[in-house]
């Protein structure tokens, strides 16, 4: 899949409380598992298929993002939302940190100064 966000998609686990309303006008509440999150999105695990376009709230300890399904696929172990927040529902680390927050620049920076400093000599030719 072509990746097309212009923001640092950060990885991270924590529930969260999510809500929409189904094709007959019914509201479904549920919990789901956040995979990661960007300023202007987010994926989520989980149980049942959302139809794309569904308006999808997504509540935490200090309020709601609020956005629509980009997409919803099945992987072996539930379905997967990608949700594009709307204007004004940004993501801010201040009103919400995630558990487990992880940005995975900081992995390979981390074993690109590894790499650096290893003193290991370089085999002779």
């Amino acid at each position: 899949m072509l990746e097309r966000r212009i923001e640092i998609r950060l990885l991270c686990a924590d529930l969260v409380d999510v809500q929409w309303k189904d094709q007959t006008g019914r509201i479904r509440r549920g919990v789901a598992n956040l995979e990661d999150i960007s300023l202007s999105g987010a994926c989520l695990q989980v149980e049942r298929p959302v139809p794309l376009g569904t308006p999808f709230r997504i509540a935490h300890n200090n309020g709601t993002l609020m956005g629509k399904v980009k997409y919803c696929v099945f992987r072996e172990i539930g379905y997967f939302l990608g949700v594009e927040f709307e204007p004004g529902h940004r993501w801010s680390q201040r009103s919400f940190r995630p558990q487990h927050l992880l940005d995975p620049r900081h992995l390979v920076n981390r074993a690109v100064n590894r790499l650096n400093d290893d003193p290991t000599p370089e085999p002779a030719a």
